[in-house]
C-alpha cells in the first residue's frame, strides 16, 4: 500500500521499493562496542560489521495508527527516517519495532517481523542539512519518557547515507537512542523529531498484541 506523505512545499504518495534498517549506529564507537560485547555475553550474535543494515521486506512499512504483534516481547524505538523520491531526499521520523525476544536469537530475524511506522510529515534533508546534530528525537510511553537526545548521538546521516546508497522509493530508519530504564514492551508509543525554533515532526501509534499459542 502507498505511503502519503506531507512536506513544506506539498504532498506525495511512495509505494516503497526498499527498506533498509541502519542498526548498531551509535556515534560513540566505544560505547557501541561496549553494548555489542553486553549482548554477546547473553546470547546475541555479535554484528559481521559496524554500522550493519539490514534488509528488511517493504512491505514492512506502514502508517496505520495501530499495529498488530505476536507476543508481549516487542517494542519500538523513534529513529531518523531518510527516504528519497524523485531524486530528492528527505527526513522525517519511523519506529523500528522490534521482537526483542527473537532478537536474541537472530537480530535479522526480528527486525523482520514486526511492522516498521512511519510518520506522514517529512522536511526536505537539504532544509536542516546544517543543523542535524541539533534536532532532537524523544519518545514517551504511557510510563513517561522513554527515550531523549539529539542526531548527535548517532552517525552522521550523510555517512549513513553514503553507504546504503537510496534509490527513489527506497527509506532507511537511521538508528536510535538508548532506552532509558532499558528496553520494555508499551501499548502507546508517542514520538517527535525537533527542530531548536519549535518546529517538530510527530508520530504516535497504538501496539495490539496477540497471544502466542501453542
Amino acid at each position: 500500500m502507498p505511503l502519503e506523505f506531507n512536506t513544506p512545499e506539498g504532498s506525495f504518495s511512495l509505494d516503497p521499493q526498499r527498506l533498509v534498517i541502519a542498526g548498531w549506529t551509535g556515534r560513540d564507537s566505544a560505547a557501541v562496542h561496549h553494548h555489542i560485547e553486553e549482548l554477546a555475553a547473553i546470547g546475541v550474535t555479535p554484528p559481521s560489521t559496524v554500522p550493519l543494515y539490514y534488509e528488511v521486506s517493504p512491505a514492512l512499512a506502514t502508517q496505520a495508527d495501530t499495529i498488530t504483534v505476536l507476543g508481549d516481547k516487542t517494542s519500538g524505538e523513534v529513529e531518523p527516517l531518510l527516504l528519497r523520491h524523485a531524486g530528492r531526499l528527505y527526513l522525517g521520523i519511523g519506529s523500528d519495532h522490534t521482537d526483542r525476544g527473537l532478537e536474541a536469537q537472530s537480530v535479522a530475524h526480528s527486525k523482520q517481523i514486526c511492522p516498521k511506522v512511519i510518520g506522514r510529515d517529512l522536511w526536505p534533508l537539504e532544509a536542516v542539512a546544517d543543523r542535524l546534530d541539533t534536532l532532537r528525537l524523544h519518545c514517551r510511553t504511557e510510563a513517561g519518557l522513554y527515550q531523549d537526545g539529539t542526531l548527535a548521538a548517532i552517525r552522521p546521516l550523510g555517512e549513513l547515507l553514503a553507504s546504503a546508497a537510496l534509490e527513489d522509493g527506497a527509506l532507511m530508519l537511521c538508528g536510535t537512542l538508548a532506552a532509558i530504564g532499558g528496553v520494555r514492551p508499551a501499548a502507546r508509543y508517542d514520538m517527535a523529531l525537533e527542530g531548536p525554533g519549535g518546529d517538530a515532526i510527530a508520530l504516535s501509534y497504538r501496539v495490539q498484541t496477540l497471544s502466542v499459542v501453542a
